[in-house]
């Protein structure tokens, strides 16, 4: 397993500390082994985000958690009772094997709900005596539920028997009240929803089907579920059924915050368009995006910039770094890819506007929900996103199947570039100690199959 790491958290946009976004050679070298890095900075958000490794495909093997900032000014503090640790749901896929080997898609043998599962490759007497998450409520209570998937893979189908759930939020952003039954969400993102405890007390299933196909479908003795158990229900396994009839279709959407997406309201009328073209080479077993593989550079793309280099050409690495003006609308057209796919793309630093779904042909220029990772379909799709650049510093724009990112499917945007310097907060002194421990460490050198311990792996 790597011992190195570095830690994201994701969805929080960093502003003026950069430098704390944790991309393994992005924003900061690795830390070693017996060595440390602060990461102090200041939040002025609210929602539902997690943290995880951002070292290689480290976090798949379990160094991922979920964050919650509590909103004072929530708009929809009325309509619900409990918001607390108990309402938190996280999603999972369980590889039962190391994670470090480059693949198109692992399967998982298990789906963890709140980190615990049933597996598919354990004999069915043990099995059902693995205990289930449970999620108990109160009756006529109303719950938030943040659902956020901490999966390296795995989109899921989601779903709690018998009861509606009122979406209210998408990554971190507010969106108007909508009604569903099951929602599909993928690798990267959150959703918080509202579920009243209105119905018979008992024990009804939560499920977390995994899509496309990844892992292994299904619910054969508890596979891939959890409990929602009301006060007064027995301890034992649900006898529901699913008969959903409401899914989420992601055009239903819209934000209440900043609805308006900046530009003109006509595909192309940002300020700078970019193409995103991934393509898979069967030959060499890389993604590119633009013809061009991402691989890790020797020194982090942030100490480049504050080191004099600005321009995208001279940056590494080389043809995946992507210059992008300071307060300037930009807007990304990314086409899909079948294979590995669906991929679920994430942007540090920034939500956006998701102008048009992968699997719609629909445009939304007056109110598209706003999030951080988005799902592009497959080889006939196109996915529109819009963001506004105030944020100056080097951003990772990857795939969240996390064994996608050495296989290359990754940029970086180099946002003012000239300004990041003075945009940026003082990093702590331990900041300029990790990439000299970095570049003498050779502890991960085997498992990544690599001779250079310079850059190695990010």
């Amino acid at each position: 397993m790597l011992r190195a790491t570095t830690i994201h958290w994701h969805g929080i946009f960093q502003n003026q500390t950069n430098w704390a976004d944790g991309a393994a050679m992005v924003t900061q070298c690795p830390i070693v082994p017996d060595d440390f890095f602060v990461y102090d900075f200041n939040i002025n958000q609210a929602g539902t985000y997690w943290y995880h490794s951002h070292y290689s495909t480290q976090y798949c093997d379990g160094l991922r958690g979920a964050i919650v900032i509590y909103d004072p000014n929530d708009p929809y503090i009325d309509e619900y009772d409990v918001d607390d640790e108990s309402t938190l749901i996280t999603l999972a896929d369980w590889i039962h094997t190391a994670s470090p080997t480059p693949l198109l898609s692992n399967d998982s043998l298990t789906t963890l709900i709140n980190g615990h599962g049933r597996s598919l490759q354990v004999e069915v007497t043990l099995n059902t005596l693995s205990p289930l998450a449970v999620i108990s409520v109160q009756p006529g209570k109303r719950y938030r539920f943040r659902v956020a998937s901490l999966a390296c893979d795995a989109p899921f189908d989601f779903t709690i028997h018998g009861h509606k759930m009122t979406i209210i939020e998408t990554d971190g952003e507010y969106t108007t009240r909508l009604v569903v039954d099951s929602l599909w969400i993928y690798a990267g993102q959150r959703y918080s929803v509202i579920v009243h405890a209105n119905q018979t007390i008992g024990n009804y299933w939560i499920r977390a089907d995994p899509l496309f196909p990844r892992g292994y479908p299904g619910f054969d003795n508890g596979r891939n579920s959890a409990i929602l158990r009301y006060a007064g229900a027995p301890e034992a396994d649900p006898e529901t059924t699913d008969n959903s009839t409401q899914p989420l279709n992601e055009d239903d959407l819209n934000s209440i915050e900043s609805p308006q997406p900046p530009g003109k309201p006509e595909l192309g009328g940002a300020d700078s368009v970019i193409k995103i073209k991934p393509t898979w080479d069967p030959k060499t077993s890389l993604f590119s995006i633009n013809e061009n593989p991402y691989t890790s550079p020797s020194v982090p793309v942030l100490l480049q910039i504050l080191n004099g280099t600005f321009d995208a050409d001279q940056l590494m690495p080389s043809g995946s770094v992507y210059k992008l003006k300071g307060n300037s609308s930009v807007e990304l057209q990314i086409h899909g890819i079948s294979t590995g796919g669906p991929h679920p793309f994430h942007l540090h630093g920034h939500s956006f506007w998701v102008i048009k779904n992968a699997l719609s042909d629909k445009y939304n220029w007056v109110n598209p929900a706003r999030r951080d990772t988005v799902p592009t379909g497959f080889d006939t799709n196109l996915t529109v996103i819009r963001f506004f650049t105030d944020n100056s510093g080097p951003w990772f724009f990857h795939c969240h199947i996390d064994w996608h990112i050495p296989l290359g499917l990754a940029i970086v945007f180099a946002e003012d570039s000239k300004g990041t310097s003075a945009h940026l907060k003082p990093p702590p002194p331990s900041y300029d100690e990790i990439c000299p421990a970095f570049s003498k460490y050779t502890g991960d050198l085997a498992i990544l199959n690599i001779t250079e311990p310079q850059g190695h792996g990010a």
